[in-house]
């Protein structure tokens, strides 16, 4: 584990090496012995926060400092502080309580990846400024704007917001970004994955060229470095733990398990949490809808939470959890970033992510804060290769652990009117083997141990179908199909018979 920031070797960064980053990791530092304007420093006390964290101990001087900070800590150990109450330091001197919008510019922009994230840095910076004259606002897709134009408006110091609904109203021309100073990513990996950089870029461009970035996530890949070099001017990584770690407070288990069997096991493991508040990560919204629905008939107070849901749908669904309404909340990967759930003691991923750092900021939603938590994984056999690039990744191997069913499975019977030989038709007996043909000896009625299956009786047949063809008696009693018995010569015109009036003939 690093003990003090990893400072660049070119001359430009050779002064912070002076920061007393040394002294901030020691366990001695309070949140006093950084210098804080004491209505922060009221608010931190208040909420009751004694001694930094580790990248709380290291960051904030270096922030303070202005230099540009690339921070990677393990989720949950408090990186919307670390960057937070130093911009809070340095904007308390621009603080003003007039009521013009003017008076009140933006002057840091936080991007986060998801709304749920950049709500709940949005509640962080509300508490940690609540004593001082500045403003903050969060704006997020899937709400209406006009609330937030509002607040726009009016003005604010903070602005918190997702990359898309930010441009949204620089295009509706709600808001001016030509006076920051200060740029933080948070959850920076995904943030300058592929999928954000066009948005992220476009809105880079319309900050000025001075000015001070700060980047923070659980995990840090090489080619993320290399991207955020463009973004940062001679920055300090800071390194609390081993890439891509996970916390030790956190107990892994993996369970193999079949596909079939998955949701029985999930049931079981749910029933033996106390208390039984659980986020459970599904990798579909397809899944996960399905998931809640099925544990609701299980007797749990599920609800889920994914993309399709409008963010009113999401947000209620949240507070239900946090307020103990919700006992099981299913979970795609959108709820994996940054959200803090206090206490939470278990998370279980149903599914094992596609990606290995998603493992990592999955688990990080318990454990949080230095609390015990629990990370159990259902491992299927095609989830094999998965797992292991996720156990390359955190450089550990993952206790495997054994689920005894706590009821026998029930075999799976026949329905009324279904084939019993249904393993038959595609080549397969119900063991498994490979069937010898149509004669292989087994009989309809014996099955795989001594089972008869059931064989419907067969329905009574009309004896019109199964009788040989019998030829009609001739009118005139003649044998029939002669031309005698037509009484007709070969070659003569046909005699036409009275046809009924009903049919289409005359009347007599």
């Amino acid at each position: 584990m690093s003990t003090t920031p990893e400072i660049s070797d070119t001359p430009e960064s050779a002064a912070p090496a002076q920061t007393p980053a040394p002294a901030a990791a020691s366990p001695e530092v309070l949140f006093r012995d950084f210098g804080l304007d004491t209505r922060i420093q009221a608010a931190i006390d208040a909420i009751g926060y004694l001694r930094p964290t580790p990248i709380q101990a290291q960051a904030i001087p270096l922030v303070l400092a202005g230099r540009d900070v690339m921070g990677a800590a393990q989720t949950g150990t408090g990186k919307t502080a670390a960057f937070t109450l130093p911009i809070l330091q340095q904007l308390v001197a621009h603080e003003s309580t007039s009521t013009s919008p003017a008076r009140h510019p933006v002057r840091a922009l936080i991007l986060a990846p998801t709304r749920e994230l950049a709500d709940q840095i949005s509640v962080n910076v509300t508490q940690y400024a609540a004593k001082t004259a500045l403003r903050s606002t969060v704006v997020f897709g899937g709400v209406d704007m006009n609330p937030q134009t509002d607040a726009l408006r009016r003005g604010v110091e903070i602005l918190i917001a997702t990359p898309g609904r930010l441009l949204d109203h620089v295009q509706s021309k709600n808001v001016a970004l030509g006076q920051v100073s200060i740029l933080v990513l948070d959850e920076a990996d995904r943030m300058l994955d592929m999928g954000f950089l066009p948005d992220l870029q476009r809105i880079v461009n319309l900050l000025p060229k001075q000015r001070q970035t700060l980047l923070f996530s659980a995990t840090f890949s090489p080619e993320i470095r290399k991207l955020a070099a463009s973004f940062q001017k001679n920055p300090v990584t800071v390194e609390v733990a081993r890439q891509n770690a996970t916390a030790t407070n956190i107990t892994q288990r993996i369970y193999a398990v079949s596909e079939d069997d998955k949701r029985s096991c999930l049931v079981d493991l749910l029933r033996a949490e106390d208390p039984r508040q659980v986020i459970v990560f599904s990798n579909s919204k397809l899944e996960t809808g399905r998931l809640a629905r099925f544990l609701e008939k299980e007797g749990f107070a599920a609800d889920a939470i994914h993309g399709d849901k409008s963010q009113n749908e999401r947000l209620a669904a949240l507070q239900a959890f946090k307020d103990g309404k919700v006992e099981v909340l299913v979970a795609t990967d959108v709820a994996a970033r940054g959200l803090d759930i206090a206490e939470l003691p278990c998370v279980i991923n149903f599914d094992v992510p596609f990606n290995p750092e998603d493992y990592v900021h999955r688990i990080g939603r318990t454990g949080r804060a230095g609390m015990h938590g629990r990370a159990l994984t259902l491992v299927t056999p095609g989830d094999s290769r998965n797992f292991a690039q996720i156990e390359k990744l955190i450089n550990r191997s993952v206790e495997v652990a054994t689920w005894t069913p706590s009821r026998p499975r029930r075999p799976r019977e026949e329905g009324f009117g279904e084939r019993s030989d249904r393993g038959e038709r595609y080549g397969r007996d119900r063991d498994g083997g490979r069937e010898g043909g149509r004669d292989s000896g087994r009989s309809r009625g014996e099955g795989s141990g001594g089972r008869s299956s059931y064989t419907p009786r067969p329905a009574a047949l009309d004896p019109f179908f199964t009788q040989p063809y019998e030829p009609s008696a001739p009118v005139d009693g003649s044998a029939a199909g002669t031309p005698a018995a037509s009484g007709t010569k070969p070659g003569a015109p046909r005699v036409r018979r009275p046809v009924a009036a009903l049919l289409g003939g005359r009347k007599s």
